[in-house]
């Protein structure tokens, strides 16, 4: 068991249950590294690397359908720090933007009262991180700020919205899922709201419509049964709207984007998943489930592999990836060889137990990482799912047809060195390699290993089971119990089991299955075991089968307390306790109470027939416990001295003796004592009766009769010297035993169901629990503290109350949470930096910013004064121990292969940034770095092989390095991997045409690619009556008779200009891109708006020099303010090698420790050089980089960049070391390895 400190302040807490339907859509896993989930009206904050509940927030009405984290992709500092900030919405039409650290709401935002279809925090704004656009139903999307709550835009549609996705390459492009088709919105922007309805399409059935043969001419070879069935399988796209029969969309699940490649969709049907691509609206791949396969529930596409994550409705996760274009067959037989996107099933995890309650409901993966994924279902359960890769060759491999996944080359962006520690499961792209693209060989490399996948279930975190609760907690601390005392409390469930949770950590301790029926209450005897009775459902004659159990915590045997009894008889109503726990009484509805001795197991007395039905019963707090036990002291001491004054024995036989006498006196204390205790009950009249019980004989007190102002009394409660009377009209009786006083107060509450004194020396507070809320009242004034009510305060039924301590109760509600509350009983989120749990958890956001900040610059700036340490106190850091506590805390919760990996010398700077943004979930960090590290170790290598020698003609292009950038990055990754890609996808695109538009949309892209010949072939596919035959007739003739002669090329351009000055732009760069004039027709594309298929032209067609001219001017335009998209023009730059340009950007936009930590990179691989001209910027760069290390009292690493930034730095450094004397030796020393490592 584990040792648990006494902490006797509980925090307020809600143990959660069972989900609600409307939950289902309710979860998120954000940046941040956390889980939200909504359960009823709360809201549960899960670490899923501990698997524990680490916050509850509560404070929605209704039950929350929608929780969305804010994304981190800005720059962080202090004024714009790491925090953990989550936005909800409820089936009331409320959303909530919550400070998760504090428990408390930013902003509030109510529209209309329907719930809340979906939210999305925009991602894209250079300018403003604190926008959220969310659907009100039916039709209407808002555009709020979610730190202030006001809106800035509102917009309604034809139909009925029920989601949306925008397009992670283009922040103005955005999709809405419909009822009756797919809405494409091209201009949504922050400023004002979209403008046009949006271009509408219509899905006819992937089953119904005979309409999507191929044509003819596509059809080269008569497909297998299986090509059939994929054949079939289309997807329409059309503008008009399908006939009343082939109108399914309603089948259609979800709808998103592939964050892995640009201008491709996913839709979901229940059994397949269809990839569209959006330029030919046209599907290019299909995930179908054969007949006797278990249907779909949800897919996640992947961003960092060409993946997709898909949960089935058994709560199987499987991971298909997308298969390499180059495979084996299409070497062997070039007709075989389908064109579609497959994704072959690479892993899957075990499914769940599927009943009528216990269905899954949604997975969630971590967007940083995309190696692990969390399972909600319905009970409550979230399981923790991870991705895991074992290298070595899988035993089945040839039979199943799959190429082998492989292991990637690098780690962290760079190669690996020899002997350098890695860790394989860092995320998706360290587990595999990249899916290779048609015309790639595979890279010769001997590192390189097959790997396969598997998925290991790494947490659990359960649930209470369904309401109704009984609850009892154990006996209050006290000072002879302190050093062994638990906060446990006892839940008995409907299913007969009952669970014991320790209330310091909220986690389960047991579960014990104790009944067979449902558990009507309990009753500790010690604080180690209880008593709990259940009842099964009645006879035709009214009788049931009672159950009273005796159960040992520490052991956890069970027996049946009253041996043989129980069954056929009438109901078990109540059970009490004495206070000394020696006496038990168990209530009967229509018969005689029983008394029972507790410590021996036995039947005292069964009362008479003629014994008055008991409605309210409850043991008086007073015993003669102490004058026994004077009693039994005195006359042990006179046998003492008997003994001493008869003998004068040896000294072992007096040990012995007084050994003797020792046990005696504890079986005594323990057994033999019977004190006197007393309880009183009162009847159907309202009399109420008192009876002594000493040892095994009960005798019958005074008799008080009924007051008048009372109705039947339901309850009675006992302290000191006040009796508490509740009726079944919602009176209170307070009786002042030692003054002899009674008053009455009705509550015009209704029935009082229960009531209990807290506990606590002098504590006269009062808990009083009525069919539609509680209240606690204080017996000495006579007064009320706090009330709740259903429907007033609160949205859920009290099912039953107890204190859990002298100042907190907990109550157990209708909506299936247990919730340990303030004595207001008000339910409010904790803080979490008050919570107490069990395992350290890994979450920077958790610490105040300033401390965040300083926690990443430390782990940055490895090793310090020479040495790799992960303990904060070996810095010079000034601050409150408190704080350095905490981040020491937080040092000692990151795993041990994290730990060894950050302090292995072996790894560069660049590995270490990119590995600390990953650690942090800093998007926009990892985007920067990614691409940054990627193209210093190209530029860097070009120029080694350029100073070997061989000169390249043109300077500027890198030779192909071991691996490319993945092609998420879209417009950032090399022009020759992506040329390779865009033919990969035309051919694509040319295998699944299904109509004259697609052709005419294939033989376009061909052209502007430079393929002229297949762009010829389809050109002069077009059928004699279609009506643009004559005009592509003509266009093939053209495009095959192009020869650079001088007129034919003037007379061309001529043309081309005109067309695009009579607004036919498409056609005219076509033109121009026939002529070789490539370059005039990005000049063109971009003066009339359109940058990013000026960008793409440029990638494909352009030589190094030219394409680097087009992006600058991209990048320029997008650093304008009316763009303001200045992180993505950094990226643009850092593509094109402009690394002291970005090093100036950096530094102008006050990025001050990414631009310092950047240009130390480019130093170091030698891609900058410190001459006259960057001077300047390198000094002024690490001289404030020094200034904000000092700002977070981190001097030491202030000192040492200081010294590097010539004489401003000097002063700096004075400063610093005021009234200290000299500069330590170690700054210097380090200084000088630096500056060396600079000059390599």
């Amino acid at each position: 068991m584990i040792p648990y400190t006494v902490n006797i302040k509980l925090a307020a807490r809600t143990l959660t249950g069972t989900l609600h339907l409307q939950n289902k859509t309710a979860v998120d896993w954000g940046w941040q590294g956390l889980i939200a989930q909504g359960c009823h009206s709360s809201i549960l904050i899960i670490d899923p690397k501990t698997s524990q509940t680490i916050q509850v927030l509560e404070r929605h009405k209704a039950n929350v359908v929608k929780v969305k984290w804010s994304r981190e992709n800005y720059y962080h500092n202090q004024s714009s720090p790491y925090c953990l900030r989550l936005a909800s919405g409820d089936a009331s039409g409320k959303i909530i933007v919550w400070d998760v650290v504090s428990g408390t709401a930013h902003c509030e935002i109510q529209e209309h009262s329907k719930p809340i279809q979906d939210l999305e925090w925009l991602w894209n704004q250079d300018a403003s991180r604190d926008l959220l656009l969310a659907i009100h139903p039916p039709n209407y999307i808002v555009l709020w700020n979610g730190d202030t709550g006001t809106k800035l835009w509102k917009k309604s549609y034809a139909e009925n919205i029920l989601s949306f996705s925008f397009d992670p390459f283009d922040p103005s492009n955005m999709a809405l899922l419909t009822s009756e088709g797919i809405v494409f919105i091209t201009d949504f922007s922050h400023s004002k709201p979209p403008g046009s309805a949006g271009k509408k399409v219509y899905i006819a059935s992937p089953h119904a419509s005979p309409a999507h043969t191929k044509p003819a001419s596509a059809i080269s070879l008569a497909p297998t049964g299986a090509k059939k069935a994929l054949n079939k399988v289309k997807v329409l796209i059309t503008n008009e709207k399908p006939t009343a029969e082939a109108v399914t969309l309603n089948d259609c699940l979800q709808l998103s984007y592939l964050p892995s490649k640009r201008n491709h969709m996913l839709l979901l049907y229940p059994r397949e998943i269809l990839i569209l691509d959006l330029e030919l609206s046209q599907t290019v791949g299909v995930v179908a489930i054969e007949r006797s396969g278990v249907p779909f529930v949800q897919v996640i596409p992947c961003a960092q592999r060409d993946a997709l994550y898909c949960l089935h409705e058994n709560g199987c996760i499987t991971l298909r990836v997308c298969r390499s274009t180059t495979t084996q067959e299409e070497a062997t037989d070039p007709e075989q060889s389908t064109h579609e996107l497959l994704y072959d099933l690479r892993s899957q995890c075990d499914a769940i137990r599927v009943t009528k309650t216990v269905r899954p409901y949604r997975m969630v993966i971590c967007p940083v990482n995309e190696n692990s994924a969390a399972l909600m279902v319905s009970d409550g359960r979230a399981m923790l799912w991870e991705l895991k890769a074992h290298t070595g060759r899988a035993v089945t491999n040839q039979s199943s047809g799959l190429s082998p996944l492989y292991t990637p080359i690098s780690f962290c962006g760079s190669p690996l060195g020899t002997n350098q520690k890695r860790i394989q499961d860092l995320s998706l792209n360290s587990m595999i390699g990249q899916t290779l693209i048609a015309g790639e060989a595979l890279p010769p490399s001997s590192i390189q290993q097959e790997v396969q996948l598997k998925f290991l279930l790494s947490g659990l975190l359960s649930g209470l089971p369904l309401p109704p609760f009984a609850l009892r907690m154990c006996p209050p601390l006290t000072t002879k119990n302190i050093n062994h005392y638990q906060p446990l409390l006892a839940i008995g469930t409907s299913n007969g089991s009952v669970l014991v949770y320790n209330l310091t950590s909220g986690l389960l301790h047991k579960e014990l299955s104790v009944h067979s029926c449902e558990v009507r209450g309990i009753e500790w005897l010690s604080l180690t075991s209880f008593l709990s009775f259940a009842t099964s459902a009645p006879n035709n004659m009214g009788m049931v089968r009672n159950e009273l159990q005796h159960v040992d915590l520490l052991t956890g045997r069970c027996f049946a307390f009253r041996g043989e009894r129980g069954n056929d008889e009438p109901p078990i109503e109540m059970m009490k306790v004495s206070h000394l726990k020696q006496y038990l009484v168990v209530v009967f509805r229509d018969k005689p109470l029983e008394l029972w001795d507790t410590r021996t197991g036995t039947l005292l007395r069964e009362m008479a027939k003629n014994f008055p039905t008991v409605t309210a019963l409850e043991w008086s707090p007073s015993h003669n416990l102490k004058s026994l036990k004077k009693k039994q002291m005195a006359a042990r001491e006179a046998i003492a001295r008997q003994t001493v004054s008869d003998a004068e024995q040896s000294i072992v036989e007096s040990s012995v003796i007084s050994l003797l006498q020792d046990a005696e006196s504890k079986s005594e204390s323990s057994q033999a004592i019977s004190a006197r205790e007393h309880f009183v009950f009162t009847d159907t009249d309202g009399q109420v009766y008192h009876i002594t019980v000493e040892g095994n004989t009960v005798k019958d007190g005074a008799r008080i009769p009924p007051d008048g102002s009372m109705g039947s009394i339901a309850c009675i409660a006992w302290k000191g010297d006040t009796l508490v009377l509740g009726d079944v009209d919602g009176n209170l009786n307070f009786w002042d035993l030692k003054a002899r006083l009674s008053r009455g107060i009705p509550t015009h509450r209704g029935w009082v169901k229960k009531i209990r004194f807290a506990p606590g020396k002098g504590n006269q507070k009062l808990l009083v629990m009525y069919t539609d809320g509680a209240e606690v009242w204080d017996t000495k004034e006579v007064q009320m503290v706090s009330s709740m009510r259903i429907g007033r305060n609160v949205n859920y039924r009290v099912l039953d109350i107890d204190w859990c301590t002298s100042d907190k109760v907990v109550l157990a509600s209708d909506d299936g949470c247990i919730r340990v509350l303030e004595m207001a009983m008000k339910s409010a989120s904790y803080r979490m930096d008050e919570q107490d749990l069990t395992d350290p958890v890994w979450c920077p956001y958790l610490l105040v910013p300033r401390a965040a900040l300083t926690l990443k610059t430390f782990l940055l700036l490895q090793p310090w004064s020479g040495t790799f340490t992960m303990d904060i106190t070996q810095v010079d850091y000034t601050e409150k121990d408190e704080i350095k506590g905490l981040i020491q805390e937080q040092l000692n919760a990151m795993t041990n292969d994290m730990k060894s990996v950050l302090q292995d010398p072996e790894l560069s700077l660049l590995q270490r940034c990119l590995l600390v943004s990953r650690l942090f979930g800093d998007e926009s960090d990892l985007h920067f770095w990614t691409v940054a590290s990627h193209y210093i170790q190209a530029f860097a290598q070009a120029r080694l092989s350029t100073a070997e020698g061989n000169t390249q003609g043109e300077g500027t292009k890198p030779p192909p390095p071991q691996n490319h950038l993945d092609i998420c990055n879209d417009i950032l990754c090399e022009s020759s991997y992506f040329q390779k890609f865009q033919l990969d996808r035309v051919h694509l695109q040319e295998v699944k045409r299904s109509s004259y538009e697609h052709t005419k949309k294939c033989a376009d892209q061909l052209l502007l690619l430079g393929q002229t010949d297949r762009a010829v072939q389809l050109l002069l596919e077009t059928s004699a009556d279609n009506a643009s035959y004559y005009c592509d007739s003509l266009k093939a003739c053209l495009v095959t008779t192009i020869t650079s002669s001088g007129p034919s090329q003037s007379t061309i351009k001529l043309v081309a200009t005109n067309m695009i000055a009579n607004g036919k732009l498409a056609e005219g760069v076509q033109l121009l891109c026939l002529i070789d004039k490539a370059a005039d027709a990005c000049r063109y594309l971009q003066t009339y708006g359109e940058w990013n298929r000026a960008a793409w032209l440029a990638k494909v067609r352009l030589n190094p020099a030219e394409s680097s001219d087009v992006l600058k001017r991209w990048a320029e335009h997008l650093c304008s303010p009316q763009v303001n998209q200045k992180s993505k023009a950094i990226l643009v730059l850092l593509s094109l090698g402009c690394f002291y340009k970005v090093g100036e950007m950096l530094h102008g936009m006050r990025y001050f420790d990414r631009a310092a930590l950047f240009i130390e990179a480019c130093l170091k691989y030698g891609v900058m050089e410190a001459d006259d001209s960057s001077n300047k910027l390198i000094k002024s760069a690490f001289l404030e980089y020094a200034r904000l290390l000092r700002s977070l009292g981190l001097r030491e690493g202030a000192a040492l960049w200081a010294s590097r930034a010539g004489s401003a730095g000097e002063q700096l450094m004075e400063e610093l070391f005021q009234g200290e004397g000299s500069v330590p030796e170690s700054v210097i020393s380090e200084d000088k390895e630096l500056g060396q490592e600079s000059t390599e």
